[in-house]
C-alpha cells in the first residue's frame, strides 16, 4: 500500500509524564512505532499501564509534549483538520445527563461540523442501527450502562468519520448487543472506514481485528495478524468415520496425548508424525472427514507474551 493508504502512522513515539522540575518522571511510551492502513480493523492490546491510553490521547491531541512522530491522515496528530475526520468513543465516557439520546447526537454532530439537515436524516437510522430508537427521547441519566455505551458509539459515528477510535466499545453491553456491534463495525469496514480498537476483551478483538499490536511497559512487544499472533499448538483434531475400537493400538508409537471424542480424536504430532497417522488410518479403511490444527487463542498468546516480558 502507498503512504496515502496509511491512516495512522506512529514512529519512535515517546512520552514522559513529569511531576516536578527536578524529577525524572514516568516514561509512558518508549519508541512506539505502528501503521494503521485504510479500511482495516486494528486492535491495540496490553495490560493496565502499557501506554495504550496515552497513545490514543496523543493521536487525538489530548496529550502534548511527546517525542517522535505521530500522524493522522498524513498530518501531525492534534491538528484540528484531520481530527474532524475522526470519531472517538472514550472509555467511561460521560454524556450530559439532562439531554435525551437524540439531543446528544445532534449536539455532537453539530460540534463535528455537520448541519442540522444532515443530522435530521442521519440520526434516525443510526439510532435504529444501535437499537436505541425506542429510547431516543429519554434522558441520558435514565439509561443503563449498556444503553449509555450504545449512544456513545452512535455519537462517535454521527458525522460519518473515516477513522473510528473506540476505547472498550462493547463494555457493559450484553452478548446480543456485542454481536450487533461487531456486525456494525464489519459493515463500516466494508464501506471503507478504518477502525482502531483499544479493548481488554480479547475474544472481541480476535473476532474483529485484521491486525493487532500488543504493548507492555510503553513498548510494542508484538505486532501481526491474528493468525500470526496465534501459533499452532501442535495438536491436531481429526474427524473420522468410523471410529475404530482399537484406535490406541492403531496409532501406538505416534505422537502424544491421544484423546478420542464423539467425532474423532485429538493428538499432538509434528508434520512427519501426522503423515504417519493419516497413513495408518487409511490403511485401516478409516475415512478422514476433516483435519483441524488447533491454534493458541489470542488470550493465551497475549498472556504468554506478557509473562515473558522482563519485570
Amino acid at each position: 500500500m502507498s503512504a496515502a493508504d496509511t491512516v495512522v502512522r506512529v514512529q519512535d513515539l515517546g512520552k514522559t509524564y513529569r511531576s516536578g522540575l527536578m524529577r525524572r518522571g514516568f516514561r509512558a511510551l518508549e519508541g512506539v512505532s505502528l501503521d494503521v492502513k485504510r479500511g482495516t480493523v486494528f486492535g491495540l492490546l496490553g495490560p493496565n499501564g502499557a501506554g495504550k491510553t496515552t497513545l490514543v490521547k496523543i493521536l487525538l491531541g489530548l496529550v502534548r509534549g511527546w517525542e517522535g512522530e505521530a500522524e493522522i491522515f498524513g498530518e501531525r496528530a492534534g491538528h484540528p483538520r484531520p481530527r474532524r475526520r475522526v470519531g472517538y468513543l472514550p472509555e467511561n465516557h460521560r454524556l450530559p445527563g439532562y439531554l435525551t439520546g437524540r439531543q446528544a447526537l445532534e449536539l455532537f454532530g453539530l460540534m463535528c461540523g455537520r448541519d442540522v439537515r444532515f443530522l435530521r436524516q442521519r440520526i434516525p437510522p443510526l439510532l435504529e442501527r444501535v437499537d436505541m430508537r425506542a429510547s431516543a427521547d429519554r434522558k441520558l441519566r435514565e439509561y443503563s450502562k449498556g444503553m449509555q455505551q450504545r449512544i456513545g458509539l452512535a455519537q462517535a459515528m454521527v458525522h460519518e468519520p473515516e477513522l473510528l477510535i473506540l476505547d472498550e466499545p462493547t463494555d457493559g453491553v450484553d452478548p446480543v448487543g456485542r454481536a450487533a456491534i461487531r456486525e456494525m463495525l464489519v459493515e463500516l469496514k466494508r464501506k471503507g472506514a478504518t477502525i482502531f480498537i483499544n479493548s481488554h476483551l480479547l475474544m472481541e478483538v480476535e473476532l474483529m481485528c485484521d491486525r493487532v499490536v500488543i504493548m507492555d511497559k510503553g513498548r510494542v512487544i508484538r505486532e501481526g495478524s491474528i493468525a500470526e499472533l496465534t501459533p499452532r499448538t501442535g495438536i491436531v483434531h481429526l474427524e473420522i468415520e468410523p471410529l475404530p475400537a482399537d484406535l490406541s493400538d492403531l496409532l501406538a508409537g505416534i505422537g502424544a496425548g491421544l484423546t478420542p471424542d464423539a467425532l474423532g480424536f485429538e493428538i499432538r504430532v509434528n508434520d512427519e508424525e501426522l503423515d504417519r497417522v493419516v497413513d495408518r488410518l487409511r490403511g485401516a479403511g478409516v475415512r478422514i472427514r476433516a483435519m483441524s490444527p488447533r491454534r493458541m487463542n489470542l488470550e493465551q498468546a497475549f498472556m504468554d507474551l506478557v509473562r515473558r516480558e522482563p519485570k
